[in-house]
């Protein structure tokens, strides 16, 4: 599964996630910036792409319409670039498992902090 980072997310990520992510891109590489989320839609249903988003409008538009595409929600995201990397990273065999089941349309991420030894 390909993952379109929507524009609320750094377009850094893109680089340092394309190991993971193979075909990871940013909508600015599709010359998707500042574009109705439901052209991003279609051009991820088109593309074969998978939205990887911040964006709850994602979440309502993946409930009306099911897939494809695929939405993976990153809830209350409001972290810096390493901490949401981190999340990506932690996160990838789920994502990865999620783009793989024909049946789902929508998975929300919700961040939990790594607990520390003292």
């Amino acid at each position: 599964m390909k993952l379109l980072l929507d524009e609320n997310l750094s377009p850094r990520l893109v680089s340092r996630l394309n190991l993971l992510f193979p075909g990871i891109a940013h909508v600015r590489e599709a010359k998707l910036q500042q574009s109705d989320d439901r052209v991003i839609w279609e051009w991820d249903r088109e593309n074969g792409f998978a939205v990887l988003t911040t964006d709850a409008d994602f979440v309502a538009l993946a409930h009306r319409l099911g897939s494809p595409p695929k939405v993976v929600h990153l809830e209350r995201c409001d972290f810096p670039l390493g901490v949401i990397e981190e999340w990506l990273r932690r996160s990838a065999v789920r994502i990865s498992e999620f783009g793989r089941n024909e049946a789902e349309a929508l998975l929300s991420l919700r961040y939990t902090p790594i607990a520390k030894n003292r």
